[in-house]
């Protein structure tokens, strides 16, 4: 035969048959039934958690939630220089939030926002110094409110309580190896070398020139910290819900202390290692360990398991729409 055949159709049929772009439509929906059906115990159970809650308490909270793609919204704008079409840049945080649990952490989101900013007509080196700038920014943002609660209530909670006995050293140890041998490669190999000079002084350009615009550093900044306060808010509020008697601060730097802790954990959104390091942080600042695990169940039910599914359609007809 001169064509290939799959499941007995020519690949050209097939391809006519089933477009590229209908598969990537179909497909976030597809995960979030998988997703579902692995993890149905633990949305079993903070289903039934939430029935049980402060119905006041679980809308603030759900507000909260809202408020974060706004915030990242406000981040990303603030990364670039141009102006964005807003509903669709706030359209694109709400899939993104899909895209992100639905894949290793973080790939997900910086994927469809890199997408939306070429589609949007940034060249593909600013959009990704763009993208570098936002994880720098968050990452600041969100080390910055630690430490400022770490200074608000010391002893409250220590990253340590978040890691198996001794495993801060090898794990500290790992990621200054991980650093050396990344620049062992760096300087061994020219060509990787010039394109990692070349990404820098795009990412500075950029950097530079968005600091020159007063909307923007506000927006970037801004966003940086109010994305991780309305998280920590919303497990704040969740716990108010459930009656968990921890002052609201330890429970924002408990949140806090936990997102840092699984930072470098590989896995699609955080899921089972951020549930693990709440309530963990939740007991080490004084919670109860049942109502702590409630809570924590609670929380990401209406921070991940409620928007994924709108979320991953909203991805779908982005898709669908070109918009990315």
């Amino acid at each position: 035969m001169t064509a290939v055949r799959l499941f007995g159709l020519p690949r050209a049929r097939l391809s006519r048959r089933v477009p590229v772009r209908t598969v990537l439509c179909l497909l976030p929906p597809v995960l979030v039934a998988v997703f579902a059906v692995r993890h149905r115990s633990v949305l079993a159970e903070g289903v039934r958690h939430l029935a049980t809650a402060d119905r006041p308490w679980l809308l603030a909270a759900a507000g909260a939630t809202c408020l974060t793609w706004v915030a990242a919204a406000c981040t990303r704008q603030g990364a670039v220089v141009e102006r964005l079409p807003g509903r669709r840049l706030l359209a694109v945080q709400f899939a993104a939030g899909a895209a992100n649990h639905l894949l290793p952490t973080g790939l997900g989101a910086g994927a469809v926002n890199l997408r939306f900013m070429t589609v949007c007509g940034l060249p593909l080196a600013r959009s990704s110094a763009a993208l570098a700038l936002y994880l720098l920014a968050e990452g600041v943002g969100r080390l910055a409110l630690l430490g400022a609660l770490l200074v608000a209530s010391p002893g409250a909670v220590r990253l340590g309580t978040l890691l198996p006995g001794g495993a801060l050293a090898p794990l500290l140890a790992a990621v200054a190896a991980l650093l050396v041998a990344a620049v062992g490669v760096l300087a061994a190999v020219r060509r990787l070398r010039r394109g990692a000079l070349s990404f820098l002084r795009t990412a500075l350009a950029e950097a530079r020139a968005v600091h020159t615009r007063p909307a923007r550093a506000l927006a970037l900044w801004g966003g940086s910290l109010a994305f991780p306060a309305l998280q920590a808010a919303g497990l704040v509020l969740t716990g108010r819900a459930l009656g968990l008697a921890v002052p609201p601060a330890h429970m924002a730097l408990a949140y806090l202390a936990a997102t840092v802790a699984v930072a470098l954990v590989p896995t699609p959104g955080g899921l089972g290692s951020v549930e693990a390091a709440l309530v963990v942080a939740l007991v080490a600042v004084g919670g109860p360990a049942a109502v702590a695990t409630a809570a924590v169940l609670a929380y990401r039910i209406i921070t991940v398991w409620l928007p994924l599914l709108p979320g991953a359609l909203t991805l779908a007809a982005l898709v669908r729409l070109k918009v990315i």
